[in-house]
């Protein structure tokens, strides 16, 4: 983890990762990607002052040649030229899903989804289905860079 309240190092940005929970990321990175509610946008270090929202997406920072990758849901992000700040209600980095599990949720929201059912039913099925693709493509990236 980055140290707070100190400088950070030309040519990076801090990024932090919070949920409700915890502080799940702080380290100097050099590239940040988003699911912004307007679309994906990308943060290098001197980016303009901006907040947004997120929506249910893959969040992914680059620290030298080493990408990583994490499944966001929901929350706000702040960029400054020197920081970004992820305010997300769930977020999960992608060495801490579980592939098998991911697949095995992707299944049963299949399953919910296609029983139907009232609109609110339907609704909550379909972002049940959301979430699980998202947590499987995360894992499933982790995956293919050989951290298995």
């Amino acid at each position: 983890m980055a140290e707070t309240g100190h400088t950070v190092p030309s040519g990076k940005l801090l990024l932090e990762v919070v949920t409700p929970d915890k502080l799940l990321v702080s380290e100097y990175v050099d590239q940040v990607s988003a699911p912004g509610a307007e679309g994906d946008f990308g943060v290098l270090p001197g980016h303009c002052h901006f907040l947004t929202t997120l929506r249910i997406g893959e969040l992914h920072y680059r620290i030298g040649e080493a990408e990583h990758y994490m499944s966001v849901l929901w929350g706000f992000v702040d960029v400054t030229p020197r920081k970004v700040t992820v305010l997300a209600e769930v977020a999960e980095k992608a060495e801490d899903i579980d592939v098998d599990r991911a697949h095995a949720a992707v299944a049963k929201a299949e399953e919910r989804l296609e029983r139907g059912g009232l609109p609110s039913e339907v609704e909550e099925a379909r972002v049940s289905l959301e979430k699980a693709r998202l947590r499987e493509k995360v894992a499933e990236r982790r995956k293919k860079q050989g951290h298995a």
